[in-house]
């Protein structure tokens, strides 16, 4: 986070400890109920009344699922980039309607098959999900052509905007999407407590019989300090020079495979080496001054078990990275690949030391049985 956003979120966590969280939703009551909204829908290019600000981007389409009313004979469709935790809010809706899951498949470029799409929409596909950018991957899915094939028809639709906000120009009007979630952290750079939805009114409509949006209202420090990171915000250059770099800087590399499907790339860079498991790689690099994440292949069951990749290396530019950022990323992943594989330590071997001798007693010592009555067998049991 921004220094500046740091102190905000410092300064009303030490006010609510004080005063108690509803003198902070006092104090506090311009800005949770305008001010965000406000700077939400200039970001999202949405009206303020379709904005609702949330503990998460996954907890919000959880809870938009929990009460989706769908009927056994729907259909559902999620891509093989969705992540573990809305795959789990999808099951999560299959064990509650009795609806057909069904995953959109990939074409041999790993784009998503827009053409199998548009053959098999249908008034009996309720609801549609797609990743703005997957967890896994670098990836940009578009979400505005999938929008266009599903417009003429009843489906709602839905899209995971967290790691697309903040390092890629979203706008929900262009992406035709009913329900939009994203965190307020990542490349917006909130905090981790705090997330926002995008609820178009046809979504509030069909939910309004059911309860409404059941969505968690954050810790109001957390959403002030959002409300900050939002103003000191300026639209973030287009990220493919430095990512170019970054993948360059990984492809000139020995040993290393780039994970990029798809033919449109965001500032997310995900690969792996041949050798050397993606835990030793990132503490290497980390080591040299240079921090970047590890993701697992359960983080998106769909895609990342099918190619064989177990773990690999995540790393991102943001729009406070420079060229000489992505130089000393080179130089350092150079230098951990350079160290090869780590030697076992040898472990000397102890000398051998003859065993104690122990009499052996004559005749073992019988256990008492114990049981209700004559007969009754030992051992049955634990």
């Amino acid at each position: 986070m921004p220094a500046a956003v740091l102190e905000v979120l410092t300064e009303w966590t030490r006010f609510e400890d004080r005063y108690g969280p509803f003198e902070l939703e006092a104090r506090l009551d311009d800005v949770l109920n305008r001010e965000i909204h406000e700077r939400l829908a200039a970001l999202l290019g949405a009206p303020p009344g379709d904005t609702v600000v949330c503990t998460g981007s996954a907890d919000a389409f959880a809870a938009v699922l929990s009460r989706l009313p769908l009927d056994p004979g729907d259909r559902v469709w999620t891509t093989p980039y969705e992540s573990a935790a809305n795959l789990a809010a999808l099951f999560a809706l299959r064990a509650r309607t009795r609806c057909r899951l069904e995953v959109v498949p990939l074409r041999p470029d790993g784009d998503l098959d827009l053409a199998w799409m548009a053959r098999h929409i249908g008034d009996d596909v309720a609801l549609v999900c797609v990743p703005y950018v997957p967890a896994s991957c670098g990836i940009v899915n578009p979400v505005e052509d999938v929008g266009r094939i599903l417009a003429p028809h009843r489906c709602l639709y839905a899209v995971d905007a967290s790691y697309a906000v903040g390092q890629l120009p979203v706008d929900v009007a262009r992406v035709g999407c009913h329900l939009l979630t994203a965190d307020g952290w990542r490349f917006l750079r909130g905090p981790q407590s705090v997330g926002f939805a995008c609820a178009a009114p046809r979504l509030r409509q069909v939910l309004a019989p059911h309860g409404g949006l059941p969505l968690a209202p954050p810790p109001g420090a957390a959403v002030a300090a959002l409300n900050k990171a939002l103003a000191l915000r300026t639209p973030a250059p287009a990220p493919e020079d430095l990512a170019s770099r970054l993948r360059a800087a990984v492809e000139n590399t020995p040993g290393t495979e780039l994970i990029t499907p798809g033919r449109v790339q965001s500032g997310i860079v995900t690969f792996r080496h041949e050798e050397l498991p993606a835990a030793l790689v990132r503490r290497r690099i980390a080591d040299r001054g240079v921090v970047v994440g590890k993701t697992v292949a359960q983080e998106t069951p769909l895609y990342l078990p099918g190619r064989g990749v177990v773990t690999a290396v995540r790393a991102s530019v943001h729009p406070d990275n420079s060229a000489e950022d992505i130089e000393r990323f080179a130089d350092a992943l150079q230098d951990a690949v350079a160290e090869g594989r780590p030697r076992l330590a040898r472990v000397p071997r102890p000398l051998f030391t003859a065993p104690a001798v122990r009499a052996v007693p004559s005749a073992p010592r019988v256990p008492a049985v114990v049981g209700s009555g004559a007969g009754e067998r030992s051992g049955d049991g634990i």
